[in-house]
């Protein structure tokens, strides 16, 4: 079943979703957001990276940022902060620049890797939509830590595209519902930016809708 372009959810939403389910449905079923220091640094971090347009040329290496992409299958779009293109003899064509080229997802993240797959999949989701475009096979990516300053590389695994498959499917399942998950507190509220408007400490029985409707109704 291909999914209707409305309906598309963004493949940055991953990475919240698999940080904290409530997060992801706060921002993109009941449409919050609210800015902290973690999320305007990692934007300023992605200012060189998503600048749309920009083609480099190293040898035999295309890099393309910024590259807007798409999946009918899975539902989902967004944005690639690099795609490299190495020539390669066993890679697609690419009559434009004159050879066959392996394509290759590159993404950039501020702080480390992660304890969970949340980088990953939003990488793995990236491939799965240039896979779907270009008719092609992605066996790995890379994503580029500015705490650490290095690129490590990722396999994508058929583990890991069946993970993201299954989140993709519950962010679906949400988003057509409406539903927002209840509160879970644990350590990770006290970096989150939602957290004056999740409210984890009063409101973990209530929607925020159902929250700031009672407020008002007081």
């Amino acid at each position: 079943m291909a999914y209707k372009e409305e309906d598309f959810l963004m493949i940055s939403g991953i990475q919240h979703f698999i940080f904290c389910r409530r997060q992801w449905a706060l921002i993109h079923v009941e449409q919050q957001w609210e800015e902290n220091f973690f999320t305007v640094d990692g934007e300023q971090k992605h200012e060189r990276a998503d600048q749309p347009e920009i083609h480099e040329k190293r040898g035999d290496t295309i890099s393309i940022r910024a590259l807007r992409v798409k999946s009918s299958v899975l539902g989902i779009t967004g944005m690639c902060d690099v795609v490299e293109l190495r020539k390669s003899e066993e890679g697609i064509c690419f009559p434009q620049y004159d050879g066959n080229y392996s394509v290759i997802p590159v993404e950039y993240k501020r702080g480390k890797t992660k304890e969970n797959n949340s980088d990953k999949l939003q990488l793995m989701a990236e491939a799965y939509c240039l896979e779907e475009m270009l008719e092609t096979h992605i066996s790995k990516g890379y994503i580029f830590y500015f705490e650490t300053k290095r690129r490590e590389e990722v396999i994508l695994t058929d583990d890991l595209r069946q993970e993201l498959t299954k989140a993709i499917e519950e962010m679906h399942s949400y988003m057509k519902r409406g539903y927002t998950p209840k509160v879970r507190t644990g350590k990770k509220c006290k970096t989150c930016s939602l957290r004056d408007i999740c409210l984890p400490v009063l409101n973990n029985k209530r929607s925020v809708k159902e929250y700031i409707q009672g407020r008002v109704a007081e």
